[in-house]
């Protein structure tokens, strides 16, 4: 099945293998948050046991250097797709609140990503992921 939009995250590739999942985790509960008509239907097994809905289309993950990222932001903001962001000061806070306040404190130009995620028609993410590869 193909879908007319495209959910991208962009994960900065010399992190840890924990904090790649915690971003990603993160990132792609603002797409949750923002788009709720990409959630699919529950799920249910075959003994009636009733599980969470998830995002009904795919997430397709790139790698990315700091700089790779902030070109990204750029890219997508230029489009008008706003993004998740997920910056380094983060990993240091232990609440939402706390979170965006980091964020709020930085200049856009000095944020130090380490994700960003975004959707939009298909066409408009390839062009902000221009250059990008499969995070491996």
């Amino acid at each position: 099945m193909q879908f007319d939009t495209k959910i991208a995250v962009v994960i900065r590739t010399d992190l840890e293998a924990w904090q790649k999942l915690n971003v990603a985790s993160f990132l792609t509960s603002g797409i949750a948050a923002k788009f709720p008509e990409c959630i699919g239907d529950p799920y249910e097994d075959g003994s009636g046991t009733k599980y969470l809905s998830l995002i009904g289309q795919p997430i397709l993950i790139y790698g990315a250097d700091r700089a790779a990222l902030s070109r990204a932001l750029e890219r997508a903001l230029a489009r008008n797709v706003m993004p998740a962001v997920y910056t380094e000061d983060m990993f240091k806070t232990t609440h939402d609140a706390a979170n965006r306040e980091a964020v709020r404190a930085v200049a856009r130009a000095d944020l130090n990503l380490v994700g960003i995620a975004m959707r939009a028609e298909r066409k408009v993410i390839d062009k902000i992921i221009d250059g990008l590869k499969f995070h491996s």
